[in-house]
């Protein structure tokens, strides 16, 4: 039988040195190095074969998101890639577009100014190809249109009832594809944790 492998570590300074400038900002109001964990785990691929992933989440959520995904290993659900947002600049696009599962990245809300979730590491996004963010005139990425039709389920999909949902409700976060504006790959918890 395969174990499902987590481990928590401090953001150590090698790592600050790559993530600044990417998703980490010299801002008063981005978390202290401190107040961010990096979790490193094993999930099951598409290819039905195990990788390796990680996620910088903050270290006040860091073992509840362990929690969450060793539910979801267990349950041999599919995540494309589990990369840190710095191998793609920061850039959030780039990242839902290779179907990136995303953690902390401090940046505002797609055309507001307020910061997202993603900002203070109370937030994670799973498989945006499959699960796209529907808006008043977009579909982002624009790759997952293909998956607005969510009774066609498909590998990877978020849906309710569903194991990740429940893993993710376990621990207390809420679900985007829940609000009027579905955002189906996002899971957060409010308020962020001081």
């Amino acid at each position: 039988m395969v174990s499902f492998l987590a481990v928590v570590q401090p953001i150590a300074p090698a790592l600050q040195a790559e993530m600044t400038g990417a998703s980490w900002h010299p801002d008063p109001r981005c978390p202290a190095w401190r107040e961010l964990a990096l979790v490193r785990m094993n999930h099951w691929g598409f290819d039905g074969a195990l990788h390796d992933g990680e996620l910088v989440v903050a270290a006040a959520v860091a073992e509840d998101v362990v929690s969450a995904f060793e539910r979801i290993f267990a349950a041999r659900f599919p995540i494309e890639r589990m990369e840190r947002i710095d191998a793609y600049g920061g850039d959030d696009e780039r990242s839902m577009a290779a179907n990136n599962t995303s953690g902390f990245n401090f940046r505002t809300i797609a055309g507001v100014e307020t910061l997202s979730l993603h900002s203070f590491g109370t937030a994670i996004d799973i498989n945006p190809a499959q699960n796209p963010y529907i808006g008043r005139e977009r579909v982002s990425p624009a790759s997952a249109v293909a998956y607005l039709d969510r009774d066609n389920l498909r590998p990877g999909m978020l849906v309710r009832p569903g194991p990740v949902i429940e893993a993710f409700e376990a621990i207390g976060w809420e679900w985007g594809g829940d609000w009027r504006r579905q955002d189906y790959h996002h899971f957060a918890v409010r308020p962020a944790p001081t």
